[in-house]
């Protein structure tokens, strides 16, 4: 039996998805979820103060009976709380998956940088209300239990990491940011006018030298502008690769939607849970 708790370093969940999710992890006898209290407290934006959120990660990251932490969603706030609790995670917290994206991005890159753990981007239970939001939930329980994904072979071997775009142009400059030279560095967006994502782009390329290579997830729910901006994403995303002398690898299958699959970040040959 694998333990996963649940926490919200973020914004909140309902008690009623995490039952819809749990009645969902049932197809999979091998998994005990457990959702933090704290996935349900809605203080603001966040799914409590800082101090509460904090204290839900590290409750749960520390915890040895747990085999791994999935975020419950993303939204905005695991920024404010990542250097801390990565500081202050103990021994229990290396033997553990982390799993989540979009805003989990900011504490599956701290953790890629300190070493703790195994930070893996893929679909949270708030995933559960997108449209197909099953078939994504069940993709992440599955891994969770233990099943192989099916690997990228155009990888070849390559270390890998996968963030939202926003996220990644965060990170660069910050203490969380890790050292990516050598990766394949894959992205993604939702709902950033093409002027901003062009702005994005711009900003992360000067701080990706030496990765592998770039490859663009899909780019949804792009809000229209008052005039044309005339480039689309992967012609954005080619422009600032060509500029910045990074190879630009293709498209990655990984956004904001219920076909968002699983990365394990580092060498792709190790590709279940722990």
């Amino acid at each position: 039996m694998s333990r996963i708790a649940i926490c919200a370093p973020a914004t909140p969940i309902t008690r009623e998805l995490a039952e819809r999710v749990s009645a969902l992890a049932a197809e999979f006898p091998s998994l005990e979820l457990a959702f933090h209290e704290q996935c349900f407290v809605e203080q603001g934006h966040f799914a409590g103060a800082d101090e509460l959120r904090l204290a839900a990660l590290l409750d749960c990251a520390s915890d040895p009976a747990v085999d791994a932490v999935w975020f419950a969603r993303g939204g905005y706030g695991a920024n404010r709380i990542a250097s801390a609790a990565i500081s202050r995670m103990g021994p229990a917290a290396r033997d553990k998956a982390f799993l989540g994206y979009s805003d989990a991005g900011y504490l599956l890159a701290g953790l890629y940088r300190a070493g703790i753990g195994r930070s893996v981007h893929g679909p949270m239970p708030m995933d559960l209300r997108r449209d197909g939001g099953e078939q994504a939930v069940r993709r992440s329980l599955a891994f969770l239990a233990g099943e192989p994904i099916e690997p990228d072979h155009s990888l070849a071997q390559r270390p890998v990491v996968a963030f939202n775009l926003m996220t990644l142009a965060m990170l660069c400059g910050t203490d969380l940011m890790p050292d990516l030279a050598g990766h394949v560095v894959m992205v993604e967006e939702v709902a950033e006018h093409l002027y901003a994502i062009d702005r994005l782009f711009f900003h992360v390329t000067q701080h990706l030298g030496g990765i592998a290579g770039l490859r663009l997830g899909r780019v949804s729910d792009v809000p229209e502008n008052d005039r044309p901006f005339g480039a689309q994403p992967e012609e954005i995303a080619r422009y600032w690769c060509a500029r910045a002398g990074i190879p630009y690898l293709g498209s990655a299958d990984i956004g904001h939607d219920a076909q968002n699959r699983i990365v394990p970040f580092g060498v792709a040959a190790s590709q279940r849970l722990p």
